[in-house]
């Protein structure tokens, strides 16, 4: 989830900060190029594992928490190590795109393939928008943080509720568009940090905004899912 490297308690209120600390140029494009390549390496993880759908399904849970070993422990320890990182963020990258297989094998079982790139196409669109947005804007989204950051606590816990005790369709569908709207959200907020120069490292960068957008890819993977099977 959204939790890698953000700083939830700034506070900035003088937006003088972005024309005296933003990030350059330079930095800008190298994060956007390394958010690229991730959702390759994410492509590829999807793409080789996917004669494996039924196996990664039995070990979801496994996948899962190696994912969130890499994300909180690889990619800190690496941390300014060159090589080492961008490593551990292609690791990280490729291994969501494992864990999106069972979803993308039930989508394309069910004859729903082209949910699938639809699903890329509106989060891409949705994402860029959001994203010029944030650059663009006059308006200071930093105090974002403390409640993106309760919000996504409150879905976490009603989803594992509704997982594990109600399984609720209808709970998950509006779970599933809170998510969308919160990762938007996170989106804006995630990109004006950026821009102001809240990040050391490009890679740093990247992940956050990779996360940003693989939520809403897999909100509207879902969604799309949904309201499109009964055709």
């Amino acid at each position: 989830m959204a939790l890698y490297d953000r700083n939830y308690t700034s506070t900035h209120s003088n937006m003088d900060y972005v024309a005296q600390e933003g990030a350059s140029v330079s930095f800008m494009k190298q994060t956007y190029q390394l958010l690229a390549a991730s959702m390759i390496a994410a492509a590829a993880g999807a793409y080789v594992t996917m004669p494996y759908a039924q196996m990664i399904q039995e070990y979801k849970w496994i996948i899962f928490g190696i994912e969130l070993l890499v994300l909180f422990f690889g990619l800190s320890m690496t941390r300014g190590k060159a090589g080492l990182n961008l490593a551990m963020l292609f690791l990280f990258t490729f291994l969501t795109g494992v864990s999106l297989v069972p979803l993308l094998a039930s989508l394309i079982g069910a004859g729903n393939g082209a949910v699938i790139g639809n699903a890329f196409l509106m989060t891409s669109v949705l994402f860029g928008a959001l994203s010029l947005f944030a650059i663009n804007s006059k308006s200071d989204y930093s105090s974002w943080g403390k409640p993106l950051f309760i919000t996504m606590i409150v879905i976490i816990v009603a989803s594992l509720i509704n997982m594990f005790l109600l399984q609720s369709p209808m709970m998950h569908v509006i779970i599933t568009a809170g998510i969308l709207l919160l990762f938007s959200l996170f989106t804006i907020y995630d990109t004006q940090n950026i821009a102001n120069g809240a990040y050391d490292s490009p890679v740093d960068a990247a992940v956050s905004l990779y996360l940003d957008f693989l939520n809403m890819f897999t909100a509207l993977l879902q969604l799309l899912g949904i309201f499109g099977g009964d055709d």
